[in-house]
């Protein structure tokens, strides 16, 4: 892969472009049962990708068919841990050989820059996969301490038909989420893209197949969420559904489960993260930039953005002037294929629109705005909105308690401790947080009280794929992306008792 992205590259990358629009199942591309189609379009523009097969009920259960009859005949699940891993190891590099194009194809649809695709969003796919690839040899099963004339085992087992529905915030990166630990502990997956971005998932199951993982699976069935994603939440021969979305949907999962076969349900929704900042702190410059990428990456469409700036009142004027310094200096909005934008286009009308709306509400509540609050670029027809900040916000404001999954950082002073705790707690998510203090002892003792998933301190984080990531209260339910510890959600665990004589 090449480490260098240039605008003719680019351009020659989307001359060359071809779309993969059908559903992938059981190894081949094939069209909707019905023959209907959505439309996909580029946020940054409004004009027509592709039309994408519209999957519904019939073709969620022919794919489930085909990823059961494969689990049951064992061509991906009886394989020895050690040959999964090599063919994943084969997907992740052919992931990254194909970098480029899935970089541009994610750009194109999901409005997010080139830049970030490039650089991050694809290699953390390809790493995500082979780190959880190299994992699979080298977790033991065991033994317990049982009396002499006993031997007692507990396996893990593949827990069957994994269901995968994704947002379209992170396409390829939260396909990889699901897909390292589903497929490597050998279960078959059926996995829905968000409809707003199904074709570098489609690619990616493509790229899956020519490394050899065995057709029937890896399927993907593209559609909206009402039919396709809700046929795979009634479906009874899917044993898991791993979900990522907002958590208005994600209770829809639970319903679903309980009104089919119970099967199980791995959440990760929504938040409304808080950075705390403390008094003690000295490098505003260094906060600042990272109060900007937290609010402000994804263009803010990411449910761990830090949408809430929890800062102490003494510092609060000097480090929001640095911000608003950083954020003229290096925040360019525009054309996502350009490499030299930073934040590019919202999903779609709709979306923008919301985000709209509640700047609007946050004005016409007297909120003071102190950089932002209006569309960009409206002549392109795309769905560009400033990044907008308010300051002085009140706690219970609407701005400082929605997840708005936009580009809007509310800014709130604090005067103690216990205040700033109170508030960033005073939320029903509970996914990440970030911290600053140059305190050790306010670090832990912040960090402990701080109700969320993941607290990185004196920087904005998720972690890294060693790291659990997942959320308290409504952020999430039931497991974590990430690490070794989402191998176990995708198991069963079996105590085989065995009596000597």
């Amino acid at each position: 892969m090449s480490d260098t992205l240039t605008q003719d590259a680019i351009a020659k990358q989307v001359e060359k472009l071809e779309f993969r629009n059908l559903a992938f199942i059981n190894g081949s591309f094939v069209a909707a049962n019905s023959g209907k189609t959505f439309e996909t379009l580029n946020p940054a523009t409004g004009e027509l990708l592709s039309h994408v097969a519209a999957c519904d009920s019939v073709d969620v259960d022919a794919a489930v068919k085909a990823a059961r009859h494969a689990f049951e005949a064992g061509i991906w699940s009886g394989l020895p841990p050690a040959e999964r891993k090599e063919i994943m190891q084969r997907f992740a590099d052919l992931i990254e050989s194909n970098c480029l194009e899935l970089a541009v194809l994610e750009a194109l649809e999901a409005g997010k820059p080139v830049s970030e695709c490039f650089n991050v969003d694809i290699p953390d796919t390809a790493n995500t996969i082979r780190w959880h690839a190299e994992a699979a040899d080298k977790l033991n099963d065991a033994v317990t301490p049982t009396e002499k004339s006993v031997v007692s085992i507990v396996k893990r087992e593949p827990i069957g038909v994994v269901g995968a529905v994704l947002p379209w915030n992170f396409p390829a990166m939260m396909a990889g989420w699901k897909l390292g630990p589903a497929l490597v502990t050998g279960n078959s997956v059926v996995l829905k893209p968000a409809e707003l971005t199904s074709l570098s998932t489609l690619r990616l199951a493509e790229l899956a197949y020519e490394a050899g993982i065995p057709a029937g699976v890896l399927n993907v069935v593209p559609g909206l969420g009402d039919t396709a994603g809700k046929a795979i939440g009634l479906h009874s021969d899917i044993d898991l559904v791993a979900f990522t979305g907002s958590t208005e949907v994600g209770r829809r999962f639970l319903e679903y489960s309980a009104a089919s076969n119970l099967k199980r349900v791995v959440l990760e929704c929504g938040g409304k993260n808080p950075q705390l900042v403390m008094s003690d702190v000295t490098d505003i410059e260094t906060i600042a930039s990272n109060v900007l990428a937290a609010a402000f990456w994804n263009m803010g469409e990411n449910c761990s953005a830090g949408s809430r700036l929890i800062v102490h009142r003494s510092v609060k004027d000097a480090l929001l002037d640095e911000v608003l310094v950083q954020l003229e200096r290096d925040w360019k909005t525009g054309n996502p294929i350009d490499p030299g934008v930073q934040l590019g286009a919202l999903i779609e009308q709709a979306h923008m629109d919301k985000v709209l709306m509640h700047i609007e509400q946050a004005k016409s509540e007297g909120l003071k705005i102190v950089a932002g609050g209006t569309r960009l670029q409206q002549e392109s027809g795309g769905y560009f909105v400033a990044p907008t900040i308010f300051d002085d916000v009140p706690k219970d404001a609407a701005v400082a308690r929605e997840e708005i999954f936009g580009p809007v950082l509310a800014v709130i002073p604090f005067d103690t401790e216990e205040e700033a705790i109170n508030i960033a707690n005073d939320t029903c998510y509970g996914l990440a947080a970030s911290l600053w203090s140059e305190d050790l002892n306010t670090v832990h003792r912040v960090a402990a009280a701080i109700r969320a998933g993941t607290v990185s301190v004196n920087c904005f984080s998720e972690g890294d794929i060693t790291t659990p990531f997942g959320g308290y209260k409504q952020s999430g339910f039931g497991g974590r992306d990430k690490s070794l510890y989402a191998h176990e959600q995708y198991c069963e665990l079996k105590t085989t008792w065995i009596q000597l004589g």
